[in-house]
């Protein structure tokens, strides 16, 4: 991780002291945790969501995975307001 920190320009000690410190380990792993739990395999993911009209459950959902161009989101969105008619 030190060489992603100095190609990034972090202050590699800092960084590294940060690291080893452990101190947002647990959130990490939460989040990590999170992910799994919804199916989020990669970076980025997108969920993209329709929820019921007092907004307590979601409908429909959709994930996009990776990279993706305005016409993916639009299509995507587009598909997730159609289920609403």
């Amino acid at each position: 991780m030190t060489a992603h920190a100095q190609a990034l320009g972090l202050d590699v000690a800092a960084f590294d002291q940060c690291v080893d410190s452990g101190r947002h380990a647990a959130r990490v792993r939460k989040d990590l945790a999170d992910a799994q739990k919804y199916g989020i395999t990669s970076t980025p993911t997108f969920v993209l969501g329709l929820s019921d009209p007092n907004g307590s459950q979601m409908k429909a959902v959709t994930r996009l995975r990776g990279s993706k161009s305005y016409e993916a989101f639009k299509e995507a969105i587009d598909s997730l307001l159609a289920t609403a008619k």
